[in-house]
């Protein structure tokens, strides 16, 4: 069986200038994902997938192989993660490198990723026999008793008909942690969909979930991780 990682890293982020490689808790922040993946001891191979030679640099001297600068249409504002994953395996095949069993997609910006977290994704993805197996953690707040602010400025409740209900009685809603995807190469160059009955969650607590979009995301992300160092033995 042979495992390939893939981390999407491309240049130009505008909301946080340099964002793949900003210092984070004293490293470029695709350090950390880059770490987990060779630490897992899951992959032959951990590419870098990224249009920037910065991005490139960084990343080599973590250890990561960058074996090609990827194309300016797949490098601009509106790329998917599964056309990025989907040129990485086409471009192994197409210079005869191993033919890859299966691929996870690790995000560059994903700090709290753990080793055992990518083992228990690779367990889940071949036990069951789906396609795909990606993490997922749940809201903090009922899904149901969500409210937006109208034009008028006014409150309304999105789903009226729920927001008297005790949050107990409300089923538990779960989203994409942000982490990683993994997925049988074959599903990702089908462009089978991962967000259906073809994948399974690997579930993470809260506190070890983070978003980075925003200043304000990397901040809180900052602060959880330094809360999270001083709890370590």
């Amino acid at each position: 069986m042979s495992n390939v990682a893939i981390i999407p890293a491309r240049g130009g982020s505008k909301r946080i200038p340099g964002k793949n490689i900003k210092p984070f808790a004293g490293k470029p922040i695709i350090a950390y994902s880059i770490a987990a993946a060779l630490e897992c001891g899951l992959f032959d191979r951990v590419i870098v997938s990224t249009d920037d030679e910065e991005i490139a640099a960084v990343s080599r001297s973590l250890g990561a192989e960058v074996p090609f600068l990827r194309p300016a249409e797949l490098a601009d504002d509106y790329a998917g993660t599964g056309a990025v994953v989907k040129h990485c395996l086409a471009w192994l095949q197409d210079h005869k490198a191993r033919r890859a069993d299966y691929a996870c997609c690790i995000y560059a910006t994903a700090p709290f990723l753990r080793p055992e977290d990518l083992r228990e994704g690779l367990r889940l993805l071949t036990e069951t026999g789906k396609s795909y197996a990606f993490s997922v953690t749940s809201f903090p707040f009922p899904v149901q008793r969500a409210i937006r602010i109208n034009q008028a400025g006014c409150v309304e409740a999105l789903y009226p008909e729920m927001i008297f209900k005790r949050s107990q009685d409300l089923e538990e809603a779960y989203h994409d942690a942000g982490q990683f995807y993994w997925g049988r190469a074959e599903a990702f160059l089908a462009d089978i969909v991962t967000f259906s009955p073809e994948s399974v969650p690997v579930v993470l607590p809260r506190y070890r979930v983070q978003d980075i979009d925003t200043p304000e995301d990397w901040q809180r992300a900052e602060l959880m991780f330094a809360a999270s160092q001083e709890q370590k033995p």
